[in-house]
């Protein structure tokens, strides 16, 4: 009950936060006004502020640490993994962050992280906005905007040593990029950001090594890392319209992991259930077997469903499990999905061949079509062959089957070139 009245009052804190007058937050010696509230999940919540000397917006992502030590070193993995990739382009940078001590418990830790704010918002927004007015991508606009997707993620896939450290401060001296930890899961604080500053302690907190035994890569040396929560709610768009940004750093591991035991398995498995999104998870994160190797090929999986989210307006085991009831991560070990028309096409036939007329709407029941927006309907045939084919390379079951980020480029790069312009 004494539980229930806390997160009632953090509601509430949160709620204030969204009206004039809300505090100002401090940060390293510059002073913030808190506008309002952009988003929230899990620990973490993400504020628009403006500096109030030069009136500059920024996202603020205020990310709780209510497990000590642990969860710290949770939030500084986010943190240092912005500094890995600070020069790496089409990769979100961060501009400053502090650690602070919550005022009602000392014992609790605050991370938070400045980050460039698009005005723009994200490719989320846009599938959001096509849904809403009945409107779709343009393909070659699309595939331009996937192709740099797919360049800034080979940032990650691979790795030059040297080159993207720097940016927001010195970077770490060694890089802890975990395979898999158990973490207790609960509801982080919703409560109102107040105005921090870090303390000594909190300047020992920073500077205290968080990192594993592995070190960063040397100059020219060659590492790969796997972003593992590619969605279009974590891509950005610019203010120009033009360049994706990749954002969301928390769930970034070091690739390949062999799988060399049953509690590495189990550690992975969890890990990928807290940090990666099940709509858009590759199937060997749903079930992770002892021997099994998990590597970029799981962020290969996830663009193909981003893009045919973009195409469609949600994920392919979204929308097939709404049109059949089942399990959305029994849809995605087995490979359970399609393009809407293909179901029409297959009952056009069908119907065909039996000499009556086919009903409107894809397979199970008309209506789930609909739902999704104009790219379910009758406009679905528009959707050229050449991107199909990229979206069913990128959404094989078998991770050794899908191309990896340079052929994937490749495949894409043809693709636009064969396009025709889009109507203006």
């Amino acid at each position: 009950m004494a539980q229930a009245f806390l997160d009632m009052l953090y509601s509430l804190g949160s709620c204030l936060n969204c009206i004039p007058g809300s505090p100002t937050l401090k940060i390293n010696n510059r002073s913030f006004k808190i506008l309002r509230l952009l988003g929230e999940g899990g620990f973490s919540y993400v504020y628009l502020v403006q500096d109030t000397a030069t009136s500059e917006l920024l996202a603020l992502k205020k990310i709780r640490c209510p497990f000590g030590a642990e969860s710290v070193a949770q939030a500084m993995h986010e943190v240092e993994a912005y500094k890995l990739f600070a020069r790496s382009e089409g990769i979100i940078h961060f501009v400053d962050y502090s650690i602070a001590s919550e005022r009602s418990d000392p014992q609790s830790k605050t991370v938070y992280v400045l980050l460039p704010y698009y005005r723009r918002g994200n490719l989320q927004d846009m599938i959001n906005a096509n849904l809403v007015n009945h409107t779709r991508f343009p393909e070659k606009r699309l595939m331009v905007l996937f192709l740099g997707v797919c360049r800034a993620l080979r940032e990650m896939h691979i790795y030059k040593g040297g080159a993207g450290t720097g940016g927001g401060g010195a970077p770490p001296e060694r890089m802890e990029m975990r395979a898999g930890a158990e973490v207790s899961k609960r509801r982080g604080d919703k409560g109102p950001v107040q105005t921090a500053g870090a303390d000594e302690d909190d300047e020992d907190e920073q500077q205290r090594p968080l990192m594993g035994d592995e070190g960063l890569p040397g100059a020219g040396e060659v590492r790969s890392y796997a972003h593992r929560d590619i969605k279009p709610g974590n891509i950005m768009i610019s203010d120009s319209g033009a360049d994706p940004i990749l954002m969301d750093l928390g769930s970034i591991a070091t690739s390949p992991i062999p799988i060399t035991s049953r509690s590495l398995a189990i550690a992975t498995q969890d890990t990928a259930a807290e940090h990666s999104t099940m709509p858009y998870r590759a199937p060997e994160l749903f079930d992770v077997k002892t021997g099994a190797v998990i590597d970029t090929k799981v962020d290969i999986w996830s663009l193909g469903c981003t893009l045919y989210a973009c195409l469609v307006g949600k994920s392919p085991f979204e929308m097939r499990s709404d049109e059949t009831g089942g399990s959305l991560s029994i849809c995605v070990l087995s490979g359970d999905w399609r393009f809407p028309d293909e179901g029409r096409e297959s009952k056009k036939a069908k119907a065909k061949g039996k000499g009556v007329a086919a009903p409107g709407g894809g397979e199970g029941s008309s209506s789930s079509a609909a739902a999704v927006g104009p790219a379910a309907g009758a406009d679905d045939e528009a959707i050229s062959e050449p991107i199909r084919e990229v979206v069913r390379r990128c959404l094989k079951v078998e991770p050794t089957e899908r191309p990896d980020i340079d052929e994937l480029i490749e495949m894409v790069e043809r693709v636009v070139d064969e396009l025709p312009e889009d109507a203006s």
